[in-house]
């Protein structure tokens, strides 16, 4: 009876992340789900503990290589449009305190990508009536808390230009269209306002998970439609 030959957790890492990384960037699917599958694909039915598979930084770093391969004419563009629809919508919500979030913010979005919006406010159901007026049809659900503690109300739909009521959001349409084909979509999780000052941490690299208003207007006027386009900004 022939030995199976153990496997090296390091290289198996890095078979995840790639496999994951493709998924990513080809079909949109998010880390988690992405991480499970790739480990699916290289064992099987074999349970794979979480310590082997790779964390979310590493996986970011292959989209972002996968992307400069084989999507570097098409993804910065993309990247650069998203950037703009996030900064208009939060112009719109600029009284809630909105931060961006995802993909869009750290680079690595593509057509597949949402636009991922918190607010810090100190009446969500104020921002649901905000939008409610602006005639915005969105569905209720709840997401994660970003620090672990519960779930907090999220408020979700697809921009097809219909808000705000500016000729800016009709002309990005008409861009979204073209580029994307589909519209986009918009999910504002709605935070107590004393949250806010935990969001605002940065990671041991100096990277911040969430940007405000000020932080994405800087952003979008660095974004070129071109391959070197910025990702995830420094705190300052």
């Amino acid at each position: 009876m022939s030995r199976r030959t153990p496997l090296d957790p390091i290289r198996l890492r890095e078979e995840i992340a790639q496999a994951a990384a493709r998924m990513i960037a080809e079909d949109g699917a998010d880390y988690a789900t992405a991480k499970r599958k790739a480990a699916r694909q290289l064992l099987g039915d074999v349970r794979v503990a979480g310590e082997w598979l790779p964390d979310n930084e590493t996986v970011e770093a292959e989209v972002r290589a996968y992307q400069a391969l084989f999507h570097a004419d098409s993804q910065p563009r993309i990247l650069a449009l998203l950037r703009r629809l996030a900064l208009l919508a939060m112009r719109d919500l600029a009284g809630f305190r909105p931060y961006l979030a995802g993909a869009v913010l750290n680079g690595t979005a593509t057509e597949h990508s949402d636009i991922y919006l918190q607010c810090f406010c100190d009446s969500p159901k104020d921002l649901t009536l905000h939008l409610l007026n602006a005639g915005v049809d969105f569905d209720t659900s709840e997401s994660r808390h970003f620090a672990g503690r519960g779930d907090v109300e999220t408020l979700s739909f697809l921009w097809k230009g219909q808000w705000p009521a500016q000729r800016e959001a009709r002309l990005l349409a008409g861009e979204v269209r073209a580029e994307l084909g589909q519209p986009v979509g918009i999910h504002i999780a709605l935070y107590d306002a004393d949250d806010e000052r935990g969001a605002v941490r940065a990671d041991a690299g100096g990277r911040v998970a969430r940007a405000d208003l000020a932080a994405v207007q800087a952003l979008v006027a660095a974004t070129p439609d071109a391959p070197d386009a910025p990702g995830t900004p420094a705190a300052a």
